[in-house]
């Protein structure tokens, strides 16, 4: 790859500089907790990179290049094509120094989640601290962010909820989202990275959105998680228990001790409180096809067993070849996790169309963000808050956190 003219002098500190990096990122857990891979995203196709000054690149032998803004990097064979010039490593990695990369990502149409279908290239531009590594996958790449873990967090928290909320509940998030990084980031040694950018885990859109709130919350909680035996735990949440929050075994056939469900009756003001959906039965029955299901034209759907929330649990379904046994998470997955927004609904009527109403959204295990929100407008802080969500589990620094034990199913 070129190297942009520039003074011996400056490009020995530039390559320094990333070299610096990269041994931090090859540190274990224990010398490096600050820090968390983010996969911004895969099946990316490419990446138009912006800094203020120069992009530092360097490949898997750890070798440096500085490359004036504006960078494009594309897959070319088993590696990269970097402003054109062609790379045979499968791995590369970039920083903007302090003043961070701006990113806009590429990737091809598809198909989408559920029952929709893009109409064209998928764009999205995140602003990012810390190093971004791209790593080649079949025909594209995955984009990882490494960032600090306290960065990371002021990224989740205005991704997740409002922050012109209550201080009170943006410190519960901040606190939730920590907890969960630390619990993934400690079982991922193996992976290429510990969370995902999206509510595969937590929404995170890099600096977008930080404000003086979302700093506040973040610096006056640093540190903290929240504990099981001394070790984090599995900080699930969503956005709208309305009534009960659900036992995670009723939802991943997963037991967490602390995930057990509690009343919450603090949500009413959500605007997913109540809703209806609709959704076309023959694309239904295609969704349901793609996920592996041996299914004809349905003529019914029955919800045959709720959970002690009132959640359908399993529904039978009849269709022209026979019938089978479908989990309410399986329909909100087919018909798309928007569309249905949980499983706490009831089947108003089947026809070319099938109507739903229900309550709520998300998984509803762990904490609500639209309770903890009216809890806190209540006058209830932070801490109580989360161990009102989380029973059984305590706040304590992350650096004196134990190795979780994975769930038992």
């Amino acid at each position: 790859m070129d190297i942009a003219p520039m003074s011996p002098l400056f490009h020995r500190i530039a390559v320094s500089f990333v070299l610096c990096l990269l041994l931090m990122a090859g540190a274990s857990w224990a010398e490096g907790a600050q820090s968390i891979r983010v996969l911004l995203s895969a099946d990316v196709y490419k990446v138009d990179i912006q800094a203020d000054g120069a992009v530092w690149v360097a490949d898997s032998s750890r070798q440096g290049r500085a490359i004036h803004s504006p960078v494009r990097v594309i897959p070319y064979r088993k590696g990269f094509s970097v402003n054109g010039v062609r790379t045979t490593h499968e791995r590369l990695t970039m920083s903007g120094g302090e003043q961070g990369l701006t990113l806009l990502l590429v990737k091809p149409s598809g198909k989408g989640q559920g029952m929709s279908r893009p109409a064209q290239d998928q764009r999205l531009a995140v602003p990012v601290s810390g190093l971004v590594h791209v790593v080649r996958r079949g025909q594209g790449f995955l984009v990882i962010n490494q960032v600090d873990l306290e960065e990371y967090v002021k990224g989740v928290v205005p991704s997740e909820v409002s922050s012109s909320w209550h201080p009170e509940m943006l410190k519960a998030q901040a606190v939730a989202a920590r907890t969960y990084a630390l619990y993934q980031q400690m079982l991922s040694a193996t992976r290429d990275y510990d969370v995902a950018a999206t509510v595969q885990d937590q929404v995170y859109k890099g600096k977008n959105g930080i404000d003086a709130a979302v700093l506040r919350a973040v610096d006056e909680t640093r540190g903290l998680v929240l504990t099981y035996k001394g070790a984090p735990i599995y900080a699930a949440f969503s956005s709208t228990a309305a009534g009960l929050t659900e036992d995670a075994m009723n939802v991943w056939s997963k037991e967490y001790p602390y995930l057990k469900g509690v009343e919450c009756p603090f949500d009413l003001e959500s605007p997913y409180y109540q809703w209806k959906a609709s959704f076309r039965l023959d694309k239904l029955e295609q969704s349901l096809r793609r996920q592996g299901f041996d299914v004809g034209t349905i003529t019914s759907m029955t919800p045959i067993a709720f959970s002690r929330g009132g959640r359908v649990a399993k529904l039978l379904v009849k269709h022209s070849g026979g019938e089978f046994m479908l989990r309410g998470e399986e329909l909100r997955k087919a018909a798309g996790y928007s569309v249905v927004p949980s499983t706490q609904f009831t089947i108003d009527s089947i026809g070319q169309e099938i109507v739903l109403s229900g309550y709520g959204a998300g998984h509803a295990v762990g904490m609500c963000q639209w309770g903890a929100k009216e809890l806190a407008e209540l006058g209830y802080p932070f801490s109580t808050i989360l161990l009102y969500y989380y029973p059984g589990t305590e706040l304590q620094n992350m650096g004196l956190t134990k190795q979780p034990i994975p769930p038992s199913s």
